[in-house]
């Protein structure tokens, strides 16, 4: 059932809420490679998610990893046979797929990639695809000499004109000991993908610049200064507005977080390696959303070696940083602005002279202790038009709110 995110508005104008439909039901179809060994680890971060797992294998796929495995991690028997009395019809590869969201293949094979372009359907995973009538989704995963011969090329032409969706493969070194493109994407990577898989693209031909993370200011080799952002909501808006369709440029600063699948990334260190990416790419921006916690002030003088202890109070002089979402904000036919105010105290009243001193169209308020390093929070939307609080709530779906509200205020 399609679930909207529920909000508690003090505002003028109703929100229009996005409402859309996450995978629930999801069919895993294992096919044989290496890359199967992965299978376990992407079942158990799917059902973490609350997604409920039905997994199909082929009999080669159950030459590399037992269905017993993935039945402990699924809490479902697992499928390979067409012939299956279990099933009430008898009918596997139409049951399977009746109550399912999406199907998955991951890893899918050159040879299970063949199968799909001609329609063949000579066991229970590839008759099940043929039957199905819910969106399919593979996840190749082979040799880099396999992925680069022209046959398998045309396939994935033809699987992506087909709407097909495929995601990966990644680039790296591979079991046979060669490196190149062919590794299945990692499990967290695919989880992440199917998370924000359904989002409507209405942000298709659309260029968002986001930062995220905190900035570091390096007073000596071994000491800095810094804060407690962890990148999370930066990286979630980075996410999901790639998701929805948009070019996703992602500036960030330290971070510990898996770089997002995004159009281009670039990691920086300091405020002012922050501010000279940004300036570099803004031109070409249609929005900016300036998610990172960047420092105000940095040392005036940088000391080239260790400053030694010596039991006596340590006086550093600060400089400010120079204000990169101001900067923006006042250029002429700047983008579309969006700012972020994590406060301590007086939210709303912080939030909204920041709003107006900067001349933002939009703020994002929140409580730093409430939400810095966590996966949920809270946010305050402080527009033109009023404010707009959105209750405790994975920061994903937090940023799919966001970027729907931006898109009404923009008409998008």
């Amino acid at each position: 059932m399609p679930v909207a995110f529920h909000v508690k508005s003090t505002d003028i104008k109703p929100l229009i809420i996005m409402t859309y439909s996450p995978i629930k039901k999801l069919v895993l179809g294992i096919t044989g490679g290496i890359a199967a060994y992965k299978a376990a680890e992407l079942v158990r971060l799917l059902v973490k998610q609350g997604i409920d797992v039905q997994v199909v294998m082929t009999k080669s796929a159950c030459e590399f990893i037992t269905p017993i495995t993935l039945q402990a991690l699924s809490g479902k028997p697992v499928f390979s046979e067409m012939w299956d009395g279990s099933i009430a019809n008898g009918m596997p590869h139409i049951e399977l797929s009746r109550s399912a969201d999406a199907i998955l293949i991951a890893p899918a094979s050159a040879n299970f990639l063949s199968k799909l372009v001609h329609g063949s359907a000579d066991d229970l995973l590839s008759t099940l695809c043929l039957a199905r009538d819910c969106p399919l989704i593979v996840a190749p995963a082979m040799n880099k000499q396999m992925w680069e011969n022209p046959a398998t090329q045309r396939n994935i032409q033809q699987l992506q004109a087909d709407d097909i969706k495929v995601i990966g493969p990644d680039a790296g070194e591979q079991a046979c000991g060669e490196v190149g493109l062919g590794r299945m994407l990692e499990p967290a990577e695919i989880a992440e993908w199917l998370s924000t898989a359904f989002l409507p693209k209405i942000f298709k031909g659309k260029r968002i610049l986001v930062t995220a993370g905190p900035t570091l200011e390096s007073i000596d080799p071994v000491r800095a200064l810094t804060n407690f952002s962890s990148g999370k909501m930066g990286y979630s808006i980075a996410r999901v507005a790639q998701a929805m369709g948009a070019e996703v440029t992602l500036v960030s600063g330290p971070t510990s977080l898996t770089t997002p699948l995004v159009s281009h990334f670039e990691s920086v260190t300091s405020a002012e390696e922050m501010y000279q990416a940004v300036m570099y790419a803004i031109a070409q921006q249609d929005i900016f959303i300036g998610v990172a916690a960047v420092a105000d002030y940095r040392p005036a003088e940088y000391s080239a070696k260790k400053i030694k202890k010596s039991g006596q109070p340590l006086t550093l002089e600060l400089i400010p940083n120079r204000d990169i979402i101001a900067e923006v904000a006042a250029m002429p036919n700047a983008p579309f602005c969006v700012g972020f105010a994590a406060e301590s105290d007086d939210l709303l009243k912080h939030a909204e002279e920041k709003r107006q001193r900067k001349k933002l169209p939009l703020v994002v308020a929140n409580i730093a202790s409430d939400t810095m390093g966590k996966d949920d929070a809270s946010i305050v939307l402080l527009d033109d038009e009023g404010t707009h609080t959105f209750s405790y709530a994975p920061k994903a779906e937090l940023a799919a709110t966001l970027l729907q509200h931006i898109a009404n205020i923009m008409n998008i």
